[in-house]
């Protein structure tokens, strides 16, 4: 085991440095709360490729893509690589559509208000604020569990030391100074990524003992016919891209490029580096269950810390101490991230609600909102278990609601109400076939006993949420009379300084 002092001590020196960078870079540039929330068109081609890779690389890529890896195999592993990728492929094209039809926008929720009226909007408010806040939490557990394991560190001691400090530098500088450190991150983490692989091959004595490890262990791990992996990789697949389009972490970015074309460019790019990483980081589970202690049902279940567990039982503490970097960055590249994201849900919200609030009331409530969301994740993360099961509700609500809301990009005719109701619908059904909360789901009078069998796979409950609201949405567009002058919208949706200048790009 790793030296408690030496990964915290590994920890605080990392943490300090960044959020020291990020200070430094966002002195003199945060002059409004549009530079705070939104950045506008000011990051160009390199940087916001590197931002959309750090943002996605949070520390669940070493916990829960291992643990699909380790219960389900290569299926599963192929599965939540395309779910990684399809998102990034998706906002390709949504993103220059997006800065079309909304140029002066920030968020998702002030789009959705404005298309479709004050209910669909606090539908997309609960489920994009839940979402990312479950992300928050879990990344913030997944790194208080990981540096428990391997050095002996209190989880508490980690979650408060990397809450604050990323809270530190992203409350002043926002998202400018989140991007710069995505940057600096994915420069780092890349090479680490390529190390740690490559030691761990090494260190188990090479491609053809790992191969025998997993055979000799389980051999349907390397099954690509798997059923209940392909299973699993489709239904992962299905709840990613539902996740991810109501994720306001890539709005904030959409609009933060420096052009449309810069915007597809990058999101094309991050699409196939993110898949890549995540197919090698999933990989390692199926690793793990041939050579460490993986169990991966009932009691003493770990298969989440899979990646962690061959690291005690095999690795060098060089390589250890590479990996707890590695999980470090990865954590704060994706913290920082989502306290941004989830700051200008409301900040772009509060001229709303406020009358007439001017440009230092709204950075204080974007800093003040900030603070409030990072000690309720830190809380939440000291109590939280499975990293891989904390996203899938958030998920099953992501992949009810992500068509019918985008689908207002395009169409005209979609009302407010045909877009609620087949948001509903999609996930009514979706939590008709979900196993995570059937105690309580069953217990509802008439209705829980008459449910269908849940699919412990997910398959049934994430595919179908999103192909039925998929449908139900174009439906109930081709059934309403009434239509929608997109132009409005950007009439609509002003920027928040009433400022329409222009940054320039940087790269």
């Amino acid at each position: 085991m790793v030296s408690t002092g030496v990964a915290l001590g590994l920890t605080v020196l990392t943490l300090v440095a960044f959020s020291g960078l990020g200070l430094l870079h966002s002195r003199g540039r945060v002059g409004s709360v549009e530079d705070l929330i939104t950045a506008r068109d000011s990051v160009g081609e390199k940087r916001m490729t590197a931002t959309l890779v750090a943002s996605v690389m949070g520390v669940w890529i070493l916990l829960s893509a291992p643990e699909a890896g380790a219960s389900f195999g290569i299926a599963a592993v192929v599965g939540y690589a395309i779910g990684e990728a399809l998102p990034m492929l998706a906002y390709a094209k949504i993103g220059p559509r997006v800065r079309a039809v909304i140029p002066d926008g920030h968020s998702l929720t002030e789009y959705a208000h404005a298309r479709y009226g004050a209910s669909m909007y606090a539908f997309v408010l609960a489920v994009s604020g839940l979402y990312m806040f479950v992300f928050l939490a879990a990344e913030l557990t997944g790194i208080s569990r990981a540096l428990a394991m391997v050095a002996d560190v209190p989880q508490w001691q980690t979650a408060v030391l990397v809450g604050g400090f990323v809270l530190l530098y992203t409350g002043y500088g926002g998202l400018r100074a989140s991007i710069f450190t995505d940057t600096l991150q994915a420069i780092i983490v890349m090479p680490l990524l390529v190390i740690a692989a490559a030691g761990a091959v090494f260190a188990l004595g090479g491609p053809g003992a790992v191969y025998d490890g997993i055979v000799a262990t389980n051999p349907t791990l390397l099954d690509p016919g798997f059923w209940p992996g392909l299973q699993f990789g489709l239904a992962l697949s299905f709840a990613i891209l539902g996740a991810e389009l109501i994720n306001q972490t890539w709005w904030q970015r959409i609009y933060a490029g420096s052009d449309s074309e810069t915007v597809e460019r990058s999101f094309l790019r991050a699409s196939l580096a993110n898949g890549l990483i995540v197919l090698g980081a999933a990989f390692f589970g199926v690793v793990a269950a041939g050579h460490a202690n993986v169990v991966t049902a009932g009691e003493g279940y770990n298969a989440d810390l899979s990646f962690f567990l061959l690291l005690n039982e095999a690795f060098p503490e060089w390589l250890v101490l590479a990996v707890v970097l590695l999980a470090l960055l990865l954590v704060m590249s994706s913290v920082d991230t989502l306290f941004n994201a989830l700051s200008s849900l409301v900040t772009a919200d509060l001229p709303r609600l406020i009358d007439d609030p001017d440009d230092r009331t709204l950075a204080l409530g974007a800093r003040a909102f900030t603070v409030v969301i990072a000690v309720a994740a830190i809380y939440v993360s000291l109590r939280a278990r499975s990293v891989l099961r904390l996203f899938f509700l958030a998920d099953l609500l992501g992949a009810a609601v992500a068509f019918p809301l985008l689908y207002g990009l395009y169409s005209r005719r979609l009302t407010g109400t045909g877009a609620l109701l087949s948001s509903l619908a999609g996930l009514a059904f979706g939590l008709a076939y979900f196993p995570d909360l059937r105690e309580y789901i069953t217990a509802i009078p008439i209705v829980g006993a008459n449910l269908p069998v849940a699919d412990d796979l997910y398959l049934t409950s994430f595919a179908g949420a999103f192909i039925l609201s998929t449908l139900l949405a174009l439906v109930a567009a081709q059934l309403s009379t009434s239509t929608v002058d997109h132009d409005a919208l950007s009439r609509r949706i002003r920027r928040l300084d009433g400022s329409g200048a222009e940054s320039p790009a940087d790269d």
